[in-house]
């Protein structure tokens, strides 16, 4: 049976605002689609709630009404999470921004899921403290969002990911139960349900308030910039920081066609043209501990093969190197108004033979792949640029998208590492689990969701959904291929 939107309307504007109830279809479109444009679908009704009470009514209501519903931040997420592909209520937490608590005693702080991510660390640093996780996006997506996907970040390969700093949950539940996971200790006499409802991707509920741990500022910080004239380099450089013992905050690689693009961005050259790939390695802790690995550091890049190492110990210089990683994805849309981002994982030491078949898969589908990745926990973020306009050019994407998955997990790495299965990887989750592993997932979101409203349809495969997957695999196979893009077209 369809919902019925005039009766769910009806009841959610007799407790929320006006203005908090969002019906018109040109108001609706802002809401067609996450950070992965290449699938849209305009929600029906959406509401903006401010408080714990409100969001907990508002999916009573649904629970009453037996109406799924999508929960939204920022909108940033790159996995089609927060897209509503069926009939169901958006319900959008971008205006609760209120930080309720901070305890700088005990290093927490406790904000609401629209607080923006880069919010939490500005409103701490003049006390000398800052929150870890810090995704490229962190002046943009809000903490809501990186509960739901369990946000990783440049930092994340010493300091790990938003997990490693989530203390306490505040939960609606989808029959809109208010309950609590987790507090503001480490550690509870009790079941991990915190543990399992981060990375839940919204499908176990919505956080209403969440409780993060905060770190002290390191008294000294390095950040190397070492180029090199080919990426087989630049992995070695990698593995052997990691196998000599040195743990840095974070290590992150971009190739030929990403530095250039940073640059074109920027509008001088930050980074060297000619170089095939640019490691950034950033190193923190005691001041005499970061001098000396800092010269370790260096002197492994220049032995693996680096031309030049660039030091940076200012704030200021720091932020600079970091601008250009940062601002890749941005870069990118300068170059192609569409691309399309993977998120796939490989061991450290398998870095080469990937990165090579990614090249040889760019050739064989005729279209640019720019490469921008965590090397330090080996999260790969290939951005396939292609024209929208081309024929039948979204299957062929989504084909060399599923190739280099399957590239990664030849090599024992994962589908995914921080930006969820979502809608656009959900076909491929049978690839890493067998039934029984997949069924043991289920009941545990049944257990949270018995009526199946909270997210419908996302992360596991359905019949409907991989059916239209592999449809357009067969469109791709029979039609006749595009001609290659021509990468100074862009």
């Amino acid at each position: 049976m369809k919902p019925n939107w005039a009766v769910l309307e009806r009841e959610l504007r007799k407790f929320l605002p006006k203005k908090a109830v969002v019906s018109k279809r040109q108001e609706l479109l802002v809401y067609d689609c996450d950070g992965l444009t290449i699938d849209r679908n305009c929600p029906p009704l959406a509401v903006l709630p401010e408080t714990t009470l409100e969001v907990s009514k508002v999916l009573a209501c649904c629970h009453r009404l037996g109406i799924p519903f999508v929960a939204r931040g920022s909108g940033t997420g790159l996995s089609g999470g927060s897209l509503v592909e069926e009939d169901a209520l958006l319900v959008v937490t971008s205006r609760m921004r209120k930080i309720l608590k901070v305890d700088l005693s005990n290093q927490i702080v406790k904000v609401q899921p629209g607080v923006i991510n880069s919010w939490v660390t500005r409103a701490v640093e003049g006390e000398g403290f800052y929150y870890a996780p810090d995704p490229s996006s962190q002046i943009v997506c809000s903490i809501g969002g990186n509960i739901a996907e369990n946000s990783g970040g440049v930092h994340c390969l010493k300091y790990g990911v938003t997990s490693n700093h989530v203390l306490g949950l505040e939960v609606a539940l989808p029959d809109g139960t208010i309950t609590n996971f987790g507090g503001e200790l480490s550690e509870y006499a009790e079941l991990d349900l915190r543990g399992a409802f981060i990375g839940s991707e919204g499908t176990l509920g919505i956080a209403t308030s969440i409780t993060l741990r905060l770190l002290k500022v390191p008294e000294s910080v390095t950040v190397l910039l070492a180029d090199f004239s080919n990426m087989e380099s630049a992995g070695l450089a990698v593995s052997n920081i990691t196998s000599k013992g040195i743990l840095p905050a974070g290590m992150e690689i971009m190739d030929k066609f990403m530095i250039n693009a940073v640059n074109d961005l920027f509008g001088f050259d930050e980074y060297p043209r000619d170089a095939a790939a640019i490691l950034l390695i950033e190193l923190d802790g005691q001041k005499s501990e970061v001098k000396e690995t800092a010269e370790q550091t260096s002197e492994i890049c220049i032995r693996a093969g680096a031309r030049s190492i660039r030091s940076a110990e200012d704030a200021k210089d720091r932020a600079r190197l970091w601008k250009g990683r940062k601002s890749a994805f941005a870069a990118v849309g300068q170059i192609s108004s569409s691309y399309y981002v993977q998120d796939g994982v490989v061991p450290r030491s398998t870095l080469p033979k990937v990165l090579s078949a990614i090249e040889s898969l760019s050739k064989k589908y005729g279209l640019p792949v720019a490469n921008v990745f965590h090397a330090g926990d080996g999260n790969l973020h290939p951005l396939i640029l292609y024209q929208a306009d081309a024929p039948n050019i979204e299957a062929k994407v989504r084909e060399l998208g599923a190739e280099i998955l399957r590239e990664c997990l030849a090599v024992g790495g994962s589908i995914t590492g921080e930006h969820g299965v979502g809608a656009d990887k959900r076909c491929y989750l049978e690839w890493m689990f067998n039934p029984d592993d997949l069924d043991t997932m289920r009941l545990l979101r049944s257990a949270f969701d018995p009526k199946g409203l909270a997210n419908p349809g996302k992360i596991f495969p359905t019949p409907i959904s991989c059916a239209e997957a592999s449809r357009r695999k067969v469109i791709l196979t029979t039609k006749e291929k595009d001609e290659p893009l021509d990468i100074e077209a862009f």
